[in-house]
């Protein structure tokens, strides 16, 4: 049975002007240089360059048979979410990209699956998108970890993670609009260092903003890199909890006790890495993920898996596919 990734990114070969369909402001836009390149812009600055196998079918599929992979999750690349938006503008961006990642996917033949944006800074019409596009053929709903500063534990993200628990809808939560700062512009640091303490600081939201503990355990929901550095620092976490309860012992269980209600990915690179996911959370909560095509993102995709001679191939077996089958409800 081929592995299944979780984590990979689409970019249209082109989309509607933003400005025109939904309003002035600075969009992102694809300013096409060749056949295979593009680059994403932000207004009139450059964001990233990308190439065919963002938007090609037949370029993932083949990247895919190289590597082994059965199907693939493909989801937003976050800079599209518009959550700095008007909810009104942002429903319409949603539906725009939505509807050309069914375009992207449609010719995978059941081997690419999409998950969708949601305007998620006003929850009605986040909870109103999710349900046309599963009804469209949308598999789930990636989402970012914060809008604005409101994290996952704000009450209209608890909403929304209520009604993707109610209608089975599996959720991938991606790092994005991390910090900035000239300590930060260097050496993409808010990728190297932002991203994962992001994630961190999402899943902390999640157990001590009590989440978990109101949203049932049919929520099924993941953690994009690695659950980012959140398991390193459970230790300290727990200490935390159990020390100073004025302040942060104020879930009903202690951080560990919530292990089990969140899967995380395997893009993490080093075995000793994803031995520290397991040995934490369990083999059965770590899903094969690459953050395909970019190139910090891991290829061959499940390279640190085969690389991981503490598994025992019932793990492998989980993670290459079996959790993200429990994950998809495949």
């Amino acid at each position: 049975m081929g592995s299944i990734d979780v984590h990979t990114h689409y970019v249209p070969r082109a989309w509607p002007d933003l400005s025109a369909q939904v309003g002035p402001g600075t969009w992102p836009s694809l300013r096409v240089d060749s056949e295979h390149d593009a680059m994403i812009m932000l207004g009139d600055a450059e964001f990233r360059r990308v190439g065919a196998d963002c938007w090609d079918a037949d370029v993932r599929l083949a990247d895919m048979e190289a590597d082994g992979v059965e199907l693939q999750v493909v989801s937003p690349t976050p800079v599209f979410f518009s959550y700095d938006k008007s909810g009104d503008e942002a429903v319409k961006v949603a539906r725009i990209f939505n509807d050309l990642a069914l375009d992207i996917c449609e010719p995978g033949a059941g081997r690419l699956l999409p998950f969708a944006q949601v305007p998620l800074q006003n929850p009605d019409a986040a909870c109103a998108e999710v349900d046309r596009c599963m009804g469209n053929g949308h598999f789930g709903v990636e989402i970012g970890n914060h809008v604005g500063d409101r994290d996952l534990d704000h009450e209209g993200m608890i909403t929304f993670l209520q009604h993707c628990a109610d209608r089975g809808v599996p959720v991938l939560v991606h790092p994005w609009d991390m910090p900035s700062s000239p300590r930060l512009e260097r050496w993409m640091a808010r990728w190297l260092t932002g991203m994962p303490a992001e994630t961190h600081l999402s899943i902390i939201a999640m157990i001590l903003g009590g989440v978990f503990d109101r949203v049932p355990p049919t929520l099924r929901i993941g953690f994009a890199h690695g659950g980012g550095s959140f398991a390193f620092w459970l230790g300290r976490f727990e200490n935390a909890w159990h020390r100073r309860p004025d302040l942060v012992g104020v879930s009903e269980l202690a951080p560990s006790g919530y292990l089990d209600r969140f899967s995380v990915d395997s893009v993490v690179f080093d075995p000793a890495a994803l031995r520290l996911l397991v040995d934490t959370l369990g083999a059965e909560q770590v899903m094969l993920g690459s953050d395909y095509p970019y190139p910090l993102g891991e290829r061959p995709v499940g390279a640190v898996v085969d690389r991981a001679h503490f598994l025992t191939d019932a793990q492998k077996a989980a993670i290459r596919h079996g959790n993200a089958r429990r994950f998809l409800g495949l």
